[in-house]
């Protein structure tokens, strides 16, 4: 009996998938026909990724314009019930730092056990300023941050998976649990941080949009032209926040 239960509880959860990824695809169609725009609904969740000092004009490992972004981000999250933060939280020395490499320079590589590693300025290191989210952010009903990163010898740039692509963020359990089925990004760096992001909700089984005017890129050797390629091959979304209610 426990094991039809517990059958038929899977079934359930894999049809509301289902039938909400139809009604999401829907409503992208319309918004991309012009008839409607898209309003986020209860099964839906903002991800706001990486909005941190670091990452802004003035930090270590500062994004183009990833200030300007904030107002607009601060405006989509009142529409949305449900919002996530991301924060990168490294150690210091942490085995993605230049630093940790002897003979190496910000953004070269090299070869770790999980794969390639582009090798970043020290930043984020945990309790320091530069961890810390921006000061202009502000979207208090957000309902939980995911620190990443904090692990010192595997770096983090999705938000439900370290950079070994096995390691958990509990993120998707989050989601799941919520009965969250869409989620749409925002945040830095497009094509690292919220490319990643999006990938790895997309192999979760969730649906992912990307809102293309609400992030910025670091775009270091054609990087942001890749990111894009790839999500759009994985079946995320690229959308502006025009075709958002609100």
């Amino acid at each position: 009996m426990l094991e039809y239960d517990r059958r038929r509880i899977l079934k359930g959860t894999a049809a509301s998938f289902v039938v909400a990824g139809i009604a999401g695809a829907a409503r992208m169609a319309a918004a991309q026909a012009g008839s409607m725009k898209m309003k986020p609904t209860a099964q839906d969740v903002l991800l706001v990724i990486d909005v941190q000092n670091c990452f802004t004009p003035g930090g270590s490992l500062a994004v183009k314009e990833g200030d300007q972004i904030i107002p607009l981000i601060n405006h989509l999250a009142r529409g949305f019930e449900h919002v996530v933060l991301t924060q990168d939280w490294h150690t210091p020395g942490h085995i993605s730092f230049a630093s940790s490499h002897a003979g190496k320079k910000p953004f070269e590589t090299t070869q770790l056990s999980y794969g390639t590693q582009v090798l970043w300025p020290d930043h984020c290191v945990q309790g320091t300023p530069g961890a810390d989210l921006h000061r202009d952010l502000r979207i208090p009903h957000a309902e939980l941050i995911i620190r990443k990163g904090y692990r010192k010898h595997v770096d983090s740039y999705s938000a439900f998976y370290e950079a070994d692509g096995k390691t958990p963020t509990g993120l998707t359990g989050y989601l799941r649990d919520r009965g969250l089925t869409q989620v749409f990004l925002v945040g830095l760096a497009t094509d690292f941080c919220v490319a990643w992001s999006a990938l790895d909700a997309r192999k979760a089984g969730f649906g992912a949009l990307v809102i293309e005017d609400a992030t910025r890129g670091i775009d270091t050797d054609g990087s942001l032209a890749k990111a894009w390629k790839d999500m759009l091959g994985a079946g995320v979304k690229r959308i502006k926040s025009a075709d958002l209610e609100g």
